[in-house]
């Protein structure tokens, strides 16, 4: 993770494997996330080499696994509210990322696989560069996407389109992540940094507190009526009101 005034990066660094991801890297992106200072407005997520992620370590399923977490049969082998506590952690390695005062955008190249596109449907903004592929490969693999992937996905592209694309662990070309809203934009790949930096350049010149709660107003939009997603657009008007009026204490 780097930081340099009101942004962050986190970078993905094991290009060699294609950046696969483990409970190691969840775990410090928590931590990490977290402890960011309030000066931080928005964290850009990206990965080392022509990949994104390719999703999670195989090391994960070998006897040896990783040195300090459990393998997928160790987890197997625990009873259910020891394996039920185990993946909350892991979840909660993505879950920082809907803090309202940061805006999170993915810079996805070449694959995103599994982890590696739950780790993207995480962020609020995903710019994709040509040579992007997103697949939701775990039940190829007999598991199931279980970071959280799964209400994002449907929240972006509709239930049927995401029961599609999980139930056949395929491939969607960035042209098609596209056209069905789930990128914002699509840029050559020797575009994609620089497109991020204009991204990230447009959401900082916009008010500090009218990002927050337009941000925490999105993430509670679908858990909410009508009339109640009124109410909190009333609330956190009120609140931008008085402090662009200089009322708040």
């Amino acid at each position: 993770m780097s930081s340099s005034g009101q942004v962050a990066t986190f970078t993905l660094n094991r290009p060699a494997k294609r950046n696969v991801q483990n409970p190691l890297t969840w775990a410090w992106l928590s931590r990490t996330v977290n402890a960011l200072p309030g000066t931080v407005r928005v964290l850009v997520v990206r990965g080392e080499g022509p990949s994104f992620s390719a999703g999670l370590d195989r090391a994960m399923f070998t006897p040896e696994g990783i040195e300090g977490i459990p393998t997928v049969l160790d987890l197997a082998r625990a009873d259910h509210d020891e394996a039920s506590a185990e993946i909350a952690g892991y979840q909660n390695g993505l879950a920082v990322f809907a803090r309202p005062g940061v805006v999170s955008v993915a810079l996805v190249q070449g694959h995103a696989v599994g982890a590696g596109f739950q780790l993207s449907l995480a962020c609020d903004i995903r710019i994709a560069a040509e040579d992007a592929q997103f697949s939701m490969a775990e039940v190829s693999l007999g598991l199931v996407p279980d970071l959280g992937g799964t209400k994002r996905l449907v929240e972006l592209v509709g239930y049927s389109r995401a029961a599609e694309i999980c139930l056949t662990a395929r491939r969607v070309d960035a042209a098609e992540a596209l056209r069905i809203g789930l990128v914002s934009t699509v840029v050559n790949a020797a575009e994609l940094a620089a497109t991020g930096e204009r991204f990230v350049s447009r959401i900082l010149e916009q008010p500090v507190a009218a990002v927050t709660e337009i941000k925490a107003l999105l993430l509670a939009a679908s858990g909410r009526s009508q009339a109640e997603q009124e109410r909190a657009e009333r609330e956190a008007q009120h609140r931008v009101l008085r402090a662009l009026a200089g009322l708040d204490e």
